[in-house]
């Protein structure tokens, strides 16, 4: 019962530098619901299978499953697989602001809560949202997301080689207005 308890909380430190979380989500309980749950102790993996949605403060995660492992040093590293079809979600406000998000889908999402970088993989996409207005798009089969420098990159594969038919990756990058009232 005890790793239990550690588990859910490796979830919420997860779900708190997953995305450069607003700082109040660091203190906000993590909740994970389901329709199934398997934890094995031993292997220290926890798997949450069917209508997946982990909350977290403003965190929402959503995945068809989600495989929680540890490593012997106590770092965290998620996978949220995506329903036949569809894909896995995360949207998380941002620090900087009253409205901002930031928000990513793909059939496959990996945090590695050691580096805490999050990882895309086909058909994945993030924005950057001003309220409900997208200030940044991309979109590729594989996006690298590096929560604590707030920097991403976009490959047509996870390698950031070239593969024929592999797609091409897309930016819309909206200008920045500033203040009129200066």
């Amino acid at each position: 019962m005890k790793r239990f308890f550690w588990l859910f909380l490796l979830l919420g430190a997860i779900a708190a530098g997953g995305v450069h979380a607003e700082k109040a989500d660091s203190e906000k309980p993590t909740n994970v619901e389901a329709d199934q749950m398997a934890y094995d102790d031993v292997k220290q993996i926890n798997t949450f299978t069917g209508n997946v949605v982990l909350t977290r403060g403003t965190l929402i995660m959503k995945a068809y499953k989600l495989t929680v492992t540890q490593d012997p040093a106590g770092y965290q590293y998620a996978t949220l697989l995506a329903p036949p079809g569809g894909l896995a979600t995360f949207r998380q406000k941002r620090d900087g602001g009253s409205d901002q998000w930031v928000e990513g889908q793909a059939e496959r999402i990996e945090y590695n809560g050691k580096t805490e970088i999050v990882k895309l993989f086909s058909k994945a996409k993030m924005r950057r949202l001003e309220g409900k207005k997208a200030t940044d798009e991309v979109e590729g089969e594989f996006i690298s997301y590096d929560s604590r420098a707030e920097f991403f990159t976009v490959n047509n594969t996870p390698t950031g080689e070239t593969k024929p038919g592999g797609g091409r990756i897309k930016a819309v990058i909206q200008p920045r207005t500033e203040s009129k009232d200066k």
